[in-house]
């Protein structure tokens, strides 16, 4: 069997049209296949690789932490200095109430953490998330999502869960005495990166405090720059009780993390202990990537760059089969006309050497979220490309 036969005979498939090209390596932008092939990429691996492919000090740290130790014990049992480096690093620049942080693998397991750590920390049941949300594919994290076709097949899924419009401030009455928290993006993602209104965000907030229910941002795809802040919720002044971190935080290596205060995140060390636990959660290869990952968006400003880049991808889109454009910093989707499948569109797209991807909930557009470290020129090369292939449907 070539690599092709292996793929698709011995990986479980997550659906029945992946891409199914072969990448031998990644460096900044660009991929590379076998017999030279090269992709720009345009999605960032779904927002993960914020500094690019193999960014040369997060390749450096991995290899000095590689040499040093790797996994020691469970979770939460013994000092590590990459654990303790990146929480240092991480609450010197949240909000002075996010002071804790438990370090996990994934997004799922973020917002598993934080829903867990709601219910404990409030003593009730309930949860309120929004329809075309997506926080994860766990039973808990899937119980959230807002769309009943990827559920139903894995029902009953955990009892409690309410839905709400996003933007809908006349619906959070939803959110009462019996709700341990809302669980909300910032900035909608699967559903076509959805901006919130003027001032829902604060409505949402109020709304959670004056019923002692716990706000919790799901920042895994929004994270570490990708809207022109380091945070997206940082555009909306409004501060969170608990924040989900994965995606982008890791430069590229496996890690996740839910960020709280010190009070509420001590309710999982007691009455039980071990109230919450993990063998992997941040592992010191994991922290040690996420640390130099975090430190070259901060050094280097990225996030206040992808404005600017992101405003010339909207400048210079002009296809005749665009319908609209949405999007803030290089957070972007692109709505195109309903007479062409946007599978086909990904696929032909890979013929001029570009790497997009799909929304889960909104079925006529594609996502643009290059590597922050996107220049202007290859901005300008991407949106040729862009608009010559849909020009050719």
């Amino acid at each position: 069997m070539n690599q092709r036969e292996i793929f698709f005979r011995h990986l479980g498939q997550t659906s029945n049209n992946p891409l199914g090209i072969e990448i031998v390596s990644a460096k900044g932008i660009w991929l590379f296949g076998p017999e030279g092939q090269r992709y720009m990429d345009l999605i960032s691996g779904v927002s993960v690789s914020n500094v690019g492919h193999c960014h040369p000090k997060v390749v450096s740290a991995i290899k000095d932490q590689s040499e040093r130790y790797l996994h020691l014990m469970v979770y939460g049992e013994l000092i590590q200095s990459p654990q303790v480096r990146l929480a240092k690093a991480l609450t010197e620049i949240l909000p002075s109430q996010l002071d804790c942080v438990y370090f996990v693998n994934s997004g799922s397991e973020a917002i598993e953490g934080a829903l867990k750590l709601a219910k404990r920390a409030t003593g009730r049941a309930n949860v309120v998330s929004c329809h075309r949300s997506y926080h994860g594919g766990t039973h808990g994290a899937l119980s959230l999502m807002g769309d009943e076709d990827m559920k139903i097949k894995f029902r009953p899924l955990i009892p409690g869960v309410r839905k709400i419009e996003f933007n809908n401030a006349e619906q959070l009455n939803a959110i009462d005495h019996t709700t341990a928290c809302f669980v909300v993006e910032p900035i909608q993602a699967e559903a076509g990166i959805i901006i919130p209104d003027d001032n829902y965000l604060k409505k949402v907030r109020e709304r959670c405090s004056e019923t002692g229910t716990l706000l919790v941002f799901d920042e895994v795809q929004t994270g570490f720059g990708r809207t022109g802040k380091m945070f997206a919720f940082e555009h909306y002044d409004v501060v969170p009780d608990i924040v989900c971190f994965a995606k982008g935080m890791g430069g590229g290596m496996p890690i996740g993390a839910f960020v709280a205060n010190h009070k509420i995140m001590n309710f999982f060390a007691e009455n039980p202990p071990l109230g919450h636990i993990t063998t992997f959660g941040g592992h010191p290869v994991s922290c040690a990537a996420a640390l130099a990952s975090l430190e070259v968006i901060r050094d280097e400003r990225l996030f206040e760059k992808s404005i600017e880049l992101g405003k010339l991808f909207l400048s210079n889109l002009k296809s005749k089969r665009i319908v609209s454009i949405r999007g803030i910093g290089l957070f972007i989707a692109v709505e195109i006309d309903r007479k062409i499948d946007v599978y086909d569109f990904i696929h032909k797209a890979l013929n001029h050497g570009l790497m997009l991807d799909p929304f889960l909930f909104s079925p006529n557009s594609f996502r643009i979220a290059p590597p922050l470290i996107i220049n202007h020129d290859e901005v300008l090369e991407a949106c040729r490309r862009i608009n010559q292939t849909l020009d050719s449907f």
